[in-house]
């Protein structure tokens, strides 16, 4: 029962599913409980990866043979998770990249990155960010829909994993005593870490099944080096992370999953099949 609180917290914190009333008050909340549900983020992913495949399969099939129906899911089941999430990983995407690209100095950028303005590199980085979702999943739907199905399942997991290791490897830095991540920032173990990956396995073993293991490799690997790029200017600019910067690991694990996928159906994967 208690496995299942920290996972109803997870929900509640990365989401915008109601937990109220009752069952708030029996889920309950102190650092201790945030900083066990590390373990449970990537479900969180299996929420959003259902609920972004269900949008996309229905604007799919409701637009048929239409040539632009992949590019109406994409957006559509973009625009879905967004909703769902509160755009919350989005959001540290866009902090991050003008506290990155407005100041070279630490302290400087860290002060941007709470401002609650979005800035001309922000902007920049959440229109592209936006645009490289909807693009890619739109060519994976154009190759087929289990395709994109099957990106969205494995990347919206997978990527809620790299964070952990960005809090695993790193200190936590800036304004602590207002921080929501502060409590996660504390200890994740390695009980928790493994817990975690033990969320990724199932999804990618679907992937893997409804695609090949390919498709789940090369995902994968761009998936875990997007993250690594993000995690190591944190760690280069900041010296350590900050709750946005934990949102900016997932995006761009997110994004890189659904690259890896593409190239992975392109035609140099092909020849190498070949």
């Amino acid at each position: 029962m208690q496995a299942i609180r920290h996972y109803l917290l997870a929900v509640q914190f990365f989401t915008r599913i109601p937990i109220t009333g009752r069952l708030a008050h029996w889920v309950g909340f102190s650092p201790a409980m945030l900083r066990a549900s590390s373990a449970h983020f990537p479900g969180v992913g299996w929420i959003v990866a259902v609920w972004a495949a269900l949008v996309y399969a229905a604007l799919h099939a409701a637009l048929g043979s239409n040539p632009f129906a992949p590019a109406v899911a994409a957006v559509g089941c973009t625009i879905a998770t967004v909703l769902l999430t509160g755009g919350f990983h989005e959001d540290g995407l866009a902090d991050v990249t003008d506290g990155l690209g407005g100041s070279y100095d630490r302290e400087r950028a860290l002060d941007i990155m709470k401002d609650s303005r979005i800035g001309a590199f922000g902007a920049m980085a959440l229109v592209l960010a936006l645009l490289a979702k909807c693009s890619l999943l739109a060519l994976l739907g154009a190759h087929s829909l289990g395709a994109a199905l099957a990106a969205l399942v494995g990347g919206h997991v997978l990527s809620r994993w790299w964070p952990l290791w960005l809090v695993r490897c790193l200190p936590h830095v800036g304004d602590t005593a207002k921080s929501k991540s502060k409590p996660l920032a504390d200890q994740i173990s390695n009980f928790s870490l493994a817990a975690a990956g033990l969320w990724c396995v199932a999804p990618l073993a679907l992937v893997w099944q409804l695609q090949s293991v390919l498709l789940v490799a090369l995902a994968a690997l761009c998936s875990a080096v997007a993250a690594a790029h993000m995690a190591r200017r944190l760690a280069r600019r900041l010296q350590g992370f900050t709750g946005d910067g934990l949102g900016a690991v997932q995006q761009l694990g997110e994004v890189g999953f659904y690259l890896g996928a593409a190239l992975a159906l392109g035609p140099l994967a092909q020849g190498v099949s070949a």
